[in-house]
This record gives structure tokens, C-alpha cells and sequence, in this order.
């Protein structure tokens, strides 16, 4: 997950930028050694060979072993990449434009449509307060009966993770303190919760909370009367025919079919068992299933660039009244730089358009998706994230953009039929 400020960075241009691009001063390999070093599958027209070239030097130079493009202009697939990089004989499964990866923050904007339906359909109130909503004692902290439900979407709700910490990563914290063995649970997670006070007075500023997307889930099985997952498969996927997604597993030895192998230097101590075992961070390192509503999807970046068409107009999972308050400004308005949280994405105004972008990071993950003007929307997946600044992901949207302007002839066929 990006630093507000360097949320900030990156929507300061025309075009909001996805954060990935090569290392400083470290020269490019030529595009037929590029080619060589990294294996691709899918569809890349030759229209378009300059985007494959961005991921394939990105993807060899950091020794990446998976990523994924998918390309969408004016609501047409027109580039869906996998690519795999085996470094020194490393056995790495082949990766598909469908393989499936965690996207990490990027469930945050499927919560929130799930939450707009939910509106749409006369369910619930966007201003409603949560606490009787969920059942939430007050007792800690009375300003919690100001939390509303479109605080939680546009995280203003009074939780701070740079002053309390990260709720979703506290799980020894939270299982000493409620002397539960691990693994917790979301139940416990708010119950710890609800025993501390806010971090300042919903409304009054921003502030990203995971916590509060959790607290979004309940939400929706609570006003659904069903599982989260379920409700969105049915209500929000089905109708746009997405079929891969589907919530991430923990270990390794639960990962879905095709879903890709995850990689990190970091090792932690479990939270799945009380054992106090070290563990690669990714497989048992933090929950998956607590994740769920705000980090915790599995999805190609076809799925992602298919699912985005939904916030283009009005159809069978929005209207138009819904899709605006996706991107409504919050109630304490812009940034410095002229841009806000809406709803699960970040928006910035440009001439006759709403640029909406978002990223998602996870130990062995790093996504980004955005939708951009002039009908242009990519979604780039890697199961690596930046952990000591080798990565830079913070430079590959100028690559990106460069590429935009360099396209001529826009393909005009349509990829979605060959991903189903």
C-alpha cells in the first residue's frame, strides 16, 4: 500500500501514475535479450509491442518471477499478458493472462461497490451509522457513533494506523490481549477494537484504514443476510461475467488452481497456529481470510480490467446515481494536489474525465489498477512487492503514459471473448 504522500506523487500529473520503472542508471537490456529472458503468454498486438517491452524490462531486470497486463480501450480488451522470469533454473509455473493473483488493497473498490449496490437496492443508508448497524459498544470512545457508512468508504472514520497500528496485523497483540489462541478472528479483531478509543473525530480527516473495510464486509453480510463472497459474486461479478474471483487462502497448500507463487525476503512468525514457528511472511505471515473485504481477492488482471467497466456507465451492477458515489468528493475535500478518496479509488478531475486509480501491496504482492482518460484502462499484477528499494515502484507510469502517446492505430477487436 502506497503512503498517502506517495498517493499524492503519483496522481500529480495528467495521468495518475501506476508505480513501477526501472532502477536508475541501470542500463536497459536490448528488446531481443528482453525476449529471451522473459516468457510471455497472451495476446500483445503489435500496435502495442511498446507496453509488452515496458513489463518485460521491468519484469527481467528485478528478477520478478510473475506479473500480468491487461490492456482495455474504450471497454475493448485489447492486450492480455502473462509473463514468467526464472531466474539462474528456477522452477517457475508458466503464468497465463488468467493465472490468479492476490490484489491485495484492490478488493477495496469491490467492497465498495458491494456497498453502493446494497444502497442502489434501498438496503442501506450511506450516512447510517455503523455502531448499531454492527452492534459496536461506545463505551471506549462515544465518537464512534459518528462513524457512518460512507466514512468507512472514504476512510474518515477515526482510525489511524500511523498512531494505533494496523489492526489486521496485530493478530499476537490481539490473541494475548483476549487470551484467545491464534488464529483470530475478524469477531476478534473488532472486539479489540471496540475496546480502544479513535484516533481523531470521524469526519475530520483522512486516514487509510484496512479496519475499516473490514468493518464494510460485516456490513454487507449483515444488510445482505449472506456471506460477503457470495454477495459478490452473485450481485456484482456474475452480471459481468467474471468468474475467476474468489477470496485468497493463507498457506501455500491452500492456494486456488493457477493461482501464482508469492515471494518475499521476509519471514515472520505465524499467525495461523500458536506454535510461534518462522514462516516465509506471505504463507502464514498475516490472515488472508481477515483480509477479505479490504485486501483479500484473488484476480487476473483480465478479471480487473473487465470488472472496471462497470464504473464506465450505468448497467446491470451500478446505475449512474451508484457510480457517482464511487467517486464523490469526501466531506473534507481535496488534496493539495487536487485529488481525493472516493469509494475504494482514488479520482482526480481532468478535462471532461474522472482519472480513478488505486494500488494494493501484501508481502509477495504488488498491484495497481487504473482508469484513465480518453477510454484507457490497464491493470499490472506482480508477486513481489518493494521491501528494500530494489524495486523502485514508483517510476513505471511516465513508461506508461510514453506508451499511450505513441499508439497510433488502436486495436479494434475485442480479447474478452479468448478469457472467459
Amino acid at each position: 500500500m502506497l503512503s498517502r504522500r506517495q498517493f499524492l506523487a503519483a496522481g500529480a500529473g495528467v495521468l495518475p501514475a501506476v508505480v513501477l520503472g526501472a532502477t536508475a542508471g541501470r542500463a536497459l537490456a536490448s528488446p531481443t535479450a528482453i525476449s529471451a529472458m522473459v516468457e510471455a503468454s497472451g495476446v500483445a498486438p503489435a500496435a502495442l509491442a511498446g507496453f509488452d517491452n515496458v513489463l518485460r524490462s521491468y519484469v527481467a531486470e528485478r528478477g520478478i518471477s510473475c506479473a500480468q497486463l491487461a490492456i482495455t480501450k474504450n471497454g475493448r480488451l485489447v492486450l492480455a499478458r502473462g509473463y514468467r522470469y526464472a531466474a539462474g533454473g528456477t522452477a517457475v509455473p508458466a503464468v497465463s493472462p488468467t493465472s490468479l493473483f492476490r490484489i491485495a488493497s484492490l478488493s477495496k473498490h469491490v467492497t465498495a461497490a458491494a456497498v453502493l449496490r446494497l444502497a442502489q437496492d434501498g438496503l442501506l443508508g450511506l450516512d447510517a451509522p455503523v455502531a448499531p448497524l454492527l452492534g459496536l459498544s461506545t463505551a471506549a470512545d462515544p465518537r464512534l457513533a459518528n462513524v457512518t457508512v460512507r466514512r468507512l468508504l472514504q476512510h474518515t472514520g477515526g482510525w489511524d494506523r500511523d498512531v494505533s497500528g494496523d489492526y489486521l496485523y496485530l493478530d499476537h497483540t490481539i490473541a494475548s490481549t483476549l487470551g484467545v489462541p491464534l488464529p483470530i478472528s475478524q469477531d476478534h479483531i473488532i472486539q479489540y477494537a471496540s475496546r480502544r478509543p479513535l484516533d481523531f473525530a470521524p469526519g475530520t480527516r483522512y486516514a487509510y484504514s484496512n479496519y475499516g473495510y473490514l468493518l464494510l464486509g460485516r456490513i454487507v453480510e449483515k444488510v445482505s443476510g449472506r456471506s460477503y463472497e457470495s454477495y459478490v459474486n452473485e450481485k456484482l461479478l456474475a452480471p459481468v461475467g467474471v468468474t475467476r474471483m474468489r477470496l485468497g487462502r493463507t498457506l501455500r497448500a491452500e492456494a486456488a488452481p493457477t493461482e501464482v507463487v508469492y515471494e518475499s525476503q521476509y519471514t515472520s512468525r505465524t499467525v495461523t497456529d500458536p506454535s510461534g514457528a518462522v514462516v516465509p511472511t506471505p504463507y502464514g505471515g498475516f490472515s488472508m481470510a481477515n483480509r477479505g473485504p479490504g485486501g483479500g481477492w484473488l484476480a487476473s488482471a483480465v478479471d480487473l480490467a473487465r470488472f472496471a467497466r462497470v464504473f464506465d456507465a450505468a448497467g446491470p451492477v451500478l446505475n449512474a446515481t451508484s457510480i457517482a458515489g464511487m467517486f464523490a468528493k469526501p466531506e473534507i475535500g481535496v488534496t493539495e494536489s487536487g485529488s481525493w478518496y472516493g469509494a475504494g479509488w482514488w479520482v482526480r478531475q481532468v478535462t471532461g474525465h474522472l482519472n480513478t486509480w488505486h494500488d494494493g501491496s501484501l508481502p509477495g504482492t504488488y498491484t495497481y489498477l487504473a482508469r484513465l482518460q480518453n477510454g484507457f484502462t490497464y491493470a499490472a499484477l506482480f508477486n513481489r512487492r518493494e521491501e528494500t528499494g530494489s524495486l523502485d515502484f514508483h517510476v513505471l507510469s511516465p513508461q506508461i503514459n510514453a506508451e499511450i502517446g505513441k499508439v497510433t492505430t488502436w486495436p479494434t477487436t475485442d480479447l474478452f471473448s479468448n478469457y472467459l
